[in-house]
């Protein structure tokens, strides 16, 4: 467990240096761009997102669990999913035109052609990837992902503030994917790529059940996108995405690092047959899933009408925030139990849960989407909170399901309601600028800490254990 506390601890330091810039980009893009020239940039992020996991489907956690040699194991899917990302990227780039007349939008067709270009390098950066993670080695990660990430961010950057549009953030996202692999070898990563027929056996055995549940969850978060943008027009696409990567940020920042950290330390355990520990280690995952999260969610709802700092056209997009944290923070308990049932081999249980999720967020968008972006994020708020226990129906009959997970609801709760009260109390002590929303954050903050650590004693054990 020390292991996995070190390892947590330098993922979290990566993705706070590498998505505290995509957070950078999202604020400069939302200054400069209109409403329009952010769905089109959402548009396109969202289709290459598919692409990625298409050219993957989930077959790098396999570096982690394999009983073969994992250098050739990993310079075998370097060959399978480079290749596939190359073909793929043709393919977009012949088909970037029919896809943007089929959502709508013939603007963004070439912004299509030209992120697909990113899909070989971010293939081979994922298997690099693959191998730090089973050796629960994320300070390496620190150059090739967050490296990666701030260049490609201070490309983005500078490109938006000389007026280049929406192509601002898709040469951006084309120089972190190709810096990526090339940091990842300065880092000491390298893979060479082979063909051993065994390994590729146990990755295509390994694609036929994890793969399609990979390709849903791509499209768990990008089926909106796709659906306002078809119903609603690209405007109210700006406008939903704004909200969504606000949103998204404390599920990259904690849910994402915690489950990158939960499946290969549920998969050592199973490997050296410690399995009946595995409750234990999920139960303190998903505590911290729980109280980091929910901390982060509770003081971005607080803050959610502070949207109107970036200009008074995004205020649509304060409901929509508030909405999308509930959201947020049942998607990031899915998201580490998931890791935790693929972790266990029960594969097919996890792409059961995924489709039935899929299946009834298509249907819901298909009913509620032309109600406008607030119907579709009290939509992912509804359907993902009633995932929230049908995952934990399948923990508990495989013997995985946290202990007292009661409590640390509650007292996530009491910590929500703090921050409401001193946002309701305090709020109007801070002016509408932005040292103003940072000085209420700051306040929200410290109460929610406060409030959480009086009505969760756990919590303050559990980080006197980490710290000795």
């Amino acid at each position: 467990m020390t292991t996995a506390v070190r390892g947590s601890l330098w993922l979290f330091l990566v993705n706070l240096v590498g998505k505290g810039g995509q957070v950078a980009v999202t604020l400069v893009l939302a200054a400069f761009l209109t409403e329009e020239g952010l769905g089109l940039v959402a548009l396109t992020v969202s289709l290459v997102n598919i692409g990625q996991v298409v050219q993957s489907m989930g077959v790098y956690d396999v570096i982690s669990r394999t009983g073969l040699d994992p250098r050739r194991m990993a310079g075998t899917l370097l060959t399978l999913s480079v290749g596939t990302g190359v073909a793929l990227a043709v393919l977009l780039v012949a088909t970037a035109g029919s896809i943007a007349d089929a959502l709508g939008a013939p603007e963004v067709a070439p912004l299509i052609g030209l992120a697909a270009v990113s899909l070989p390098f971010t293939a081979a950066g994922g298997v690099q990837m693959g191998l730090l993670h089973r050796d629960l080695d994320f300070r390496r990660r620190m150059l090739p992902d967050a490296g990666g990430a701030v260049l490609g961010a201070a490309v983005t950057i500078v490109l938006a503030l000389q007026g280049f549009g929406p192509y601002s953030l898709v040469v951006g996202l084309l120089c972190t994917a190709v810096a990526q692999p090339l940091l990842g070898v300065l880092a000491g990563v390298r893979v060479r790529p082979v063909w051993d027929v065994d390994a590729a056996a146990e990755a295509l055995r390994w694609i036929a059940v994890v793969g399609p549940g990979a390709l849903v969850a791509v499209l768990l978060i990008n089926v909106d996108y796709l659906a306002v943008g078809r119903v609603l027009g690209t405007e109210a696409v700006g406008v939903y995405s704004l909200a969504y990567r606000i949103a998204w940020v404390p599920y990259i920042m904690v849910a994402v690092v915690l489950g990158g950290v939960v499946f290969p330390v549920c998969a050592r355990l199973i490997r050296h047959g410690q399995r009946a520990r595995l409750p234990a280690a999920v139960g303190r995952f998903t505590h911290a899933v729980l109280v980091v999260t929910g901390g982060l969610y509770a003081v971005t709802a607080a803050l959610a009408d502070r949207v109107v700092l970036f200009g008074e056209r995004w205020s649509p997009a304060a409901v929509p925030l508030v909405l999308l944290c509930g959201y947020g923070l049942g998607f990031g308990l899915l998201h580490l139990w998931y890791q935790v049932i693929r972790a266990a081999g029960h594969a097919r249980r996890y792409l059961a849960l995924e489709l039935t999720h899929l299946a009834v967020l298509v249907a819901a968008l298909a009913v509620v989407t032309r109600h406008g972006v607030v119907a579709v994020a009290l939509t992912q708020l509804l359907v993902v909170w009633a995932m929230v226990p049908v995952a934990w129906v399948v923990l508990a009959r495989n013997g995985l399901a946290p202990p007292q997970l009661g409590r640390t609801a509650v007292g996530v709760l009491v910590g929500a309601a703090c921050c409401l009260v001193v946002a309701h109390l305090f709020g109007g002590l801070f002016g509408p600028t932005l040292p103003g929303a940072l000085g209420e954050g700051s306040a929200l903050v410290l109460g929610y800490t406060a409030a959480a650590l009086l009505a969760n004693r756990r919590t303050v054990r559990e980080l006197r254990e980490v710290r000795r």
